[in-house]
């Protein structure tokens, strides 16, 4: 079959994507034919008929995900999670795969996972990065031809609107669509559809073309700066109500929305968030990940929003932001990623989000840390920032902060240092996680006790420990990566010893300024199939370099 992909190969590549998912000798022949036939159709075109009929082999249920990534821009780099939590917010992926009475897969997001899996075994997407203990993909690409197939088809399935240069600044009025992508600057005006589902923005620093207003040049001007100053506060004035309009048109005539989805960068200074977001009552998706916006305020009207499933409002800008205490009443919410800096104002009631299996950016400045054991279905958790156990005495006195058995990811992130017996507590209660992630100061690494023993991959950022951390993460039976970045032991000496590190794989030490010596035994890291050292200007390198091409040696052997 190989020979009628004219040895391109991609239309190779796809080839095997479909064979992998036969397994009789009776659905390769059918393939084979439907090669052929494919072929017949059109000369000169091996790799698009290939694809064609890559498409054609998809089962129903993953038809629309591939549709779905017709959103995107050339050459975009695609998260996983995000996409994921589109597919759910618009009914795309259910808690249950068709035919699957029992829910194997859990969750919608677990299903939705396993179709992007499955899309990356068909070599119908790219995967860039993977979950090195998992697997799973993290983030993709579509490629050139294969999006130029996914835009067809949507076309054809009239299943979204792409908005581009070609068609950008038309004078059509858009009707009777459901799904709008806006990779370039278009004016929301043109929108004439009460049924429009989802809107998205890409690229959005083309946006600002919406709001540039031209100004008399220096020669029209003369020497009258007084009138220079009043056509500069007139442009921002208008750039202001050109703003302020793009946003009213959004919420006040396209109510029946379920995704408003901005990725991007917009370069004006600021947009105006207005009460009206409260209109969208039955939006499930929200992201303003990157927007700036005038003001540090956001309105209360938001707490109308009780459909959201997933609210981003990771903002541009160094300001701090004013959260009004309305995101409990969001129920539904799956996954909620608060501002990285919010103002004293602002405290949180967030235990009634028992559905919630992403929080990022919590703190305990402008949340309640009691609210966390209420979310009992938590896979992913952040604290970005303040995080203190208020009226904390010993250990076991204290009840466990968190309760979610299947949290797998925990990150903690902040400037000051941590108080050890926080940390200790905190990670008491996680005895799940697979993913963990350190980027603060510490004395010494937690004893292994609070460490679960599931942990897979780590990772210590400028946490500045005075101890040797290796004897205790070597003891780790399920530890496949560890990263070390950014002063995150402070010591001069290290060591690894015999049978320590039975599983590790990946192995990166980066920016390590007072490490000089580093000892390890035989027998250490016998699967290590990885090594990083960076900038590590004093580590005497050559018993090392012969200790780790031994290792290596016999780990390719």
């Amino acid at each position: 079959m190989v020979k009628h992909c004219a040895g391109l190969p991609l239309a190779i590549v796809v080839l095997g994507g479909i064979l992998a998912t036969k397994i009789s000798l009776d659905e390769w022949k059918r393939v084979s034919e439907n090669v052929k036939s494919y072929m017949n159709r059109s000369r000169g075109q091996g790799t698009m008929q290939v694809l064609a009929l890559s498409y054609d082999d998809l089962p129903a249920y993953l038809r629309p995900c591939f549709l779905y990534l017709s959103h995107y821009p050339e050459d975009y780099v695609i998260e996983a999670q995000r996409l994921i939590e589109l597919w759910v917010a618009e009914g795309i992926v259910s808690s249950k795969e068709e035919g699957d009475a029992d829910g194997e897969w859990g969750v919608a997001e677990d299903v939705a996972e396993h179709y992007i899996m499955e899309l990356a075994a068909r070599c119908m997407i790219q995967p860039r990065d993977r979950d090195v203990a998992t697997f799973k993909v993290k983030t993709f690409q579509l490629h050139d031809e294969m999006r130029f197939l996914c835009l067809s088809k949507a076309k054809q399935d009239n299943f979204l609107f792409i908005v581009d240069e070609s068609n950008a600044r038309s004078s059509s009025t858009l009707r009777k669509i459901r799904r709008i992508s806006a990779l370039k600057f278009f004016e929301t005006q043109r929108i004439e559809c009460p049924n429009l589902r989802s809107l998205s923005f890409f690229n959005t620093n083309y946006l600002y073309e919406l709001f540039e207003v031209g100004t008399p040049s220096a020669c029209e001007i003369g020497p009258f700066s007084r009138l220079s100053c009043f056509w500069d506060i007139l442009a921002a004035y208008i750039r202001f109500l050109r703003a302020r309009g793009f946003w009213v048109y959004i919420f006040t005539n396209l109510k029946l929305l379920r995704v408003l989805n901005y990725e991007g960068l917009l370069t004006y200074s600021g947009c105006m968030l207005i009460g009206d977001i409260g209109n969208l009552i039955h939006l499930r998706f929200l992201s303003l990940n990157k927007l700036k916006i005038k003001g540090s305020k956001l309105p209360s009207s938001l707490g109308n929003l009780r459909c959201l499933q997933t609210l981003d409002l990771r903002l541009r800008g160094s300001k701090e932001i004013e959260v009004p205490d309305v995101i409990w009443r969001m129920e539904q919410l799956r996954h909620l990623y608060l501002p990285y800096r919010c103002d004293e104002k602002t405290k949180l009631q967030l235990g009634t989000l028992r559905n919630l299996l992403t929080l990022v950016n919590f703190n305990t400045k402008n949340c309640y840390l009691k609210d966390l054991s209420n979310m009992t279905n938590l896979r992913e958790l952040t604290i970005y920032g303040h995080f203190k156990m208020e009226g904390f005495n010993e250990l076991d006195e204290n009840p466990p902060i968190i309760q979610a058995k299947y949290l797998h990811s925990l990150t903690i992130s902040r400037e000051e240092e941590i108080d050890p017996r926080h940390l200790n507590h905190l990670l008491s209660s996680c005895a799940s996680i697979c993913n963990l992630t350190l980027d603060v100061k510490i004395p010494k690494l937690p004893e292994l006790r609070y460490l679960s023993s599931n942990l897979t991959h780590i990772w210590l950022v400028s946490c500045k420990l005075g101890e040797d951390p290796m004897p205790t993460l070597e003891l780790l039976p399920n530890l496949r990566v560890l990263e070390l970045y950014y002063d995150a032991f402070r010591g001069n000496k290290m060591t690894c010893s015999a049978q320590g590190f039975p599983k590790l794989e990946s192995l990166s030490l980066k920016y390590h300024y007072f490490l000089e010596q580093w000892e390890v035994d035989e027998g250490a890291m016998p699967c290590l199939g990885r090594l990083e050292i960076t900038d590590c200007s004093h580590l005497d390198m050559g018993p090392l370099r012969q200790r780790f091409n031994k290792i290596l040696k016999e780990r390719i052997n």
